[in-house]
């Protein structure tokens, strides 16, 4: 019979990758305002199929592995 930690089996755990999410989901993971973002994209910080979509319906999604990249070089 094996045992699991008391721990391990409540908790469980899960991973889950994500890649595009629509931007109110980015705005509450990253603090970044819609505003904000939509600013970034004019500017061209942020570039097309790089660290954003239009989606068929005309929403964005943002890239969040490639917003993470984005981050990390500047520091």
């Amino acid at each position: 019979m094996q045992t699991t930690n008391a721990k391990e089996s409540k908790m469980g755990s899960l991973a889950i990758h994500v890649e595009w999410v629509l931007l109110p989901m980015f705005c509450a993971l990253t603090g970044y305002t819609e505003k904000a973002v939509r600013r970034k994209i004019e500017d061209g910080v942020w570039l097309q199929s790089k660290h954003f979509r239009k989606a068929p319906d005309g929403r964005i999604t943002m890239n969040v592995q490639e917003y993470y990249k984005w981050v990390e070089q500047a520091a």
